[in-house]
C-alpha cells in the first residue's frame, strides 16, 4: 500500500510509523485510519519494535471532525468497530513490542491510540487530553478500558469528566505513561529506547506481554501456572541458551527472536 496521511520506514528492526497530517495535527481521517492499520501489520512482520509518532508540533488531536461527519446522524458505532479497533487491535495484540513516541498533543482518539501501545514516551511539553466530553461523548478508541487500568478509576473518572489537560510529567507521575522526557532530548532518547528493544529478545518480549495481559483475568495460582508454563517455552529457546552464553562469555547477546 503507498501511503498518503502516514510515513513509514524500517531500518535495523525498528519500525517508525508517523501520522502525517500536520496542518490538522495529526487528526485521524478515514484514510489514516486504514493506513495505520496496514502498517502496524507491516512492522510486526517486518520489523523487531513499532514506534508511532507524529509530525510537526502533535502528536495527534484525534478524530478528524471534519471527515464527512454527518453531525448527529454519524454512525460512530459502525466506525469504532470497523475502523478504530483494528487499529487498536494490532497494536495490543503485535508480537513485537511498541512505543508510542508522543512529541506534542495527544487528544481524543490520538490518546488513546498512544494508550494502547507497550510503552509511552512523551516529551516534557507534550499532553494528553480526553476531550470527549467536550462535545457531548465518552472517552473511545479503548479509553474507558485503559484508562482505569493504568491510572485507577478516580483518575480515568476526573480525567474524563472534566477534560481537563494532563500534563506529560502529570501523566509519568500517575503512571499512566513510562516517562516524560525534556524536548531537546525526547527523540534521541525514544530511538535509542527502540534500539534497546529491537535487539532484545523479541521472543520474551512476545511471551513478557501474553503474561501481563492475562494479569487482571487470573487469580494468583492461575497466573503462576501460566507463568511457568511461558517460561518453559522460553527456556528451550535459542535466545535463552545466548542469553547464558553472553552472561558467562561477558559480551553482549544477539537475540534472534528463537
Amino acid at each position: 500500500m503507498e501511503y498518503k496521511s502516514i510515513t513509514m520506514t524500517i531500518d535495523s528492526g525498528i519500525a517508525i510509523v508517523k501520522m502525517n497530517r500536520p496542518e490538522v495535527r495529526n487528526a485521524l481521517n478515514a484514510e489514516m485510519r486504514r493506513e495505520l492499520t496496514d502498517a502496524i501489520k507491516r512492522a510486526e512482520s517486518e520489523g523487531r519494535v513499532l514506534v508511532l509518532t507524529g509530525e510537526g508540533n502533535a502528536f495527534c488531536s484525534g478524530q478528524d471532525l471534519g471527515d464527512n461527519i454527518n453531525l448527529g446522524n454519524a454512525d460512530l458505532e459502525q466506525t469504532l468497530r470497523d475502523e478504530y479497533y483494528p487499529i487498536i487491535d494490532a497494536i495490543y495484540n503485535s508480537r513485537i513490542p511498541s512505543i508510542a513516541a508522543v512529541n506534542g498533543a495527544a487528544a481524543g482518539a490520538g490518546a488513546n491510540l498512544a494508550l494502547a501501545t507497550d510503552v509511552v514516551i512523551a516529551a516534557e511539553s507534550a499532553y494528553f487530553l480526553q476531550a470527549f466530553t467536550r462535545i457531548g461523548l465518552i472517552p473511545d478508541a479503548g479509553g474507558t478500558w485503559y484508562l482505569p487500568r493504568k491510572i485507577g478509576l478516580a483518575k480515568a473518572m476526573g480525567a474524563s469528566l472534566f477534560a481537563e489537560r494532563i500534563s506529560a510529567a502529570e501523566a509519568s507521575n500517575w503512571g499512566m505513561i513510562w516517562e516524560a522526557i525534556p524536548d531537546d532530548q525526547f527523540e534521541e532518547h525514544w530511538f535509542l529506547r527502540a534500539k534497546q528493544l529491537a535487539e532484545g529478545p523479541t521472543l520474551a518480549y512476545h511471551n513478557l506481554k501474553q503474561a501481563f495481559r492475562k494479569t487482571y483475568d487470573n487469580n494468583l495460582k492461575e497466573q503462576f501456572r501460566l507463568e511457568a508454563k511461558l517460561q518453559s517455552k522460553l527456556g528451550k529457546s535459542r535466545d535463552f541458551r545466548e542469553g547464558i552464553m553472553a552472561f558467562v562469555e561477558k559480551r553482549l547477546p544477539k537475540f534472534e527472536g528463537r
